[in-house]
């Protein structure tokens, strides 16, 4: 009796145990995906990730360290706030909180391969160079490279600054836009702005590009304009020096920067009534900035307007001291203040244009303020500090600071606004 009481509950051991263990995340069933759909993009063969991960072999070795970057919200590389204002944006590459668990609960459970009779398809990837928004629109409309420029191995900042010929003979609306700079030149180019000047009168700002930038999409219904022969004024820094493993010291030749854009038709750029532009708004005065070694430091700013507007995208900007940044709307006929955005664990080499979907874009009323702020790290804390011993002033080179905000911005009347308010609110009932 007692040998068939000892099987039973072996036996029942056993069962429960292969359930537990049956419940347990793998890389074929669980994993793979999201390894596949997220990181591969840019751990792969000829990618800026450091290692590649296209594989389970190439995997399991990194699994430690890829629970603690996701875990933390480190990779995929896109610093924004969770549970802090808008949600709702284009381009978002944070994973999932279920995604998270189950890369942390593989990796607890020891990173098993799971059924090895199965196999994993590689994923379809584009080509490392292909532009941000081929699936959506195809190839640009139009692309306009800058000249070639030749980078030396190392030494201090550049600044290349010139004019070239959009080519573009008719007014047109753009629906999507993106700077790239061609092959190794992504890994020396700090930021490349771009403005547009029509008979030597500047007509306003074209794009921007910062390291890790992927583009920008204009909303439906809205034009941002490049009129008819514009000249393209490029102003491209690049850092000779680079980002570590991705340009160790290599001298890179004919560093050429391209723009890439998908444009309306001329018939359907005349149909678009309403104007977007993005402009650069100062944080307090760069000037003023200094931080003295191992301290940090704030800066503040506001802004309103005369007429009512819909703010389409933030895209916060400094350089390694920077380690934060937020954007909230002060309403002076309440006292209100609004959370927008927010990013705690800001990087340099990750600039993102945080584009809100419209339906949740924040509608500004006549005389509402804008509240940017941003913070700076001067100690040992922030790992992207070179050296927390240095005084940080308020300039151009890499290893200076910067505060502004990059905005783009639909601008309305009053009877545009009222529209739009009137549609969210049927919405949200």
């Amino acid at each position: 009796m007692r040998t068939l009481l000892g099987v039973i509950i072996a036996t029942i051991l056993l069962v429960s145990a292969s359930k537990v263990y049956s419940n347990e995340p793998t890389y074929v069933d669980d994993v793979a995906s999201i390894i596949n759909n997220n990181c591969v993009v840019c751990h792969r063969e000829g990618g800026i990730g450091p290692m590649k991960f296209e594989n389970y072999e190439q995997v399991r070795p990194w699994s430690p360290l890829i629970q603690y970057k996701v875990a933390n919200r480190e990779m995929p590389p896109y610093s924004y706030d969770s549970g802090i204002g808008i949600q709702e944006l284009h381009g978002d590459w944070r994973l999932s909180q279920e995604d998270i668990d189950t890369v942390v609960a593989w990796v607890n459970g020891g990173s098993e391969y799971g059924d090895t009779d199965r196999v994993v398809q590689p994923p379809d990837l584009p080509d490392p160079d292909q532009w941000s928004f081929y699936q959506d629109f195809g190839e640009p409309t139009v692309v306009i490279p800058s000249i070639a420029i030749d980078i030396p191995a190392t030494g201090n900042d550049l600044w290349h600054k010139h004019n070239v010929s959009s080519g573009l003979e008719e007014d047109r609306c753009i629906k999507a836009i993106q700077v790239k700079p061609r092959g190794d030149a992504k890994s020396v180019v700090h930021h490349a702005n771009s403005s547009v000047f029509v008979d030597g009168e500047r007509f306003g700002m074209l794009t921007e590009y910062a390291m890790g930038k992927w583009g920008e999409i204009v909303p439906d219904g809205v034009c941002r304009t490049i009129p008819a022969n514009a000249e393209i004024a490029w102003d491209i820094h690049m850092f000779p020096s680079g980002l570590g493993a991705m340009a160790p010291n290599t001298a890179i030749e004919d560093n050429v920067v391209e723009i890439g854009m998908w444009l309306y038709s001329p018939e359907e750029s005349k149909e678009l009534t309403y104007k977007q532009d993005l402009s650069l708004y100062r944080i307090g005065n760069q000037g003023d900035i200094v931080i003295p070694p191992h301290s940090t430091y704030m800066t503040q700013g506001f802004h309103s307007f005369d007429h009512p507007v819909r703010i389409d995208s933030w895209q916060p900007h400094g350089h390694l001291r920077m380690n934060a940044a937020s954007f909230e709307i002060f309403y002076p006929q309440t006292g209100r203040t609004e959370s927008i955005s927010q990013v705690s664990k800001w990087s340099a080499t990750w600039h993102h244009s945080h584009i809100y979907d419209p339906s949740v874009a924040p509608l500004l009323p006549a005389g509402a303020v804008l509240v940017l702020k941003q913070w700076y790290d001067n100690t040992e804390n922030n790992l992207n500090n070179p050296d927390p011993d240095q005084w940080v002033v308020g300039g151009s080179r890499t290893g200076d600071e910067m505060t502004h905000a990059w905005l783009a911005i639909t601008h309305l009347d009053e009877e545009k606004y009222e529209e739009l308010t009137a549609r969210r609110m049927i919405a949200e009932k």
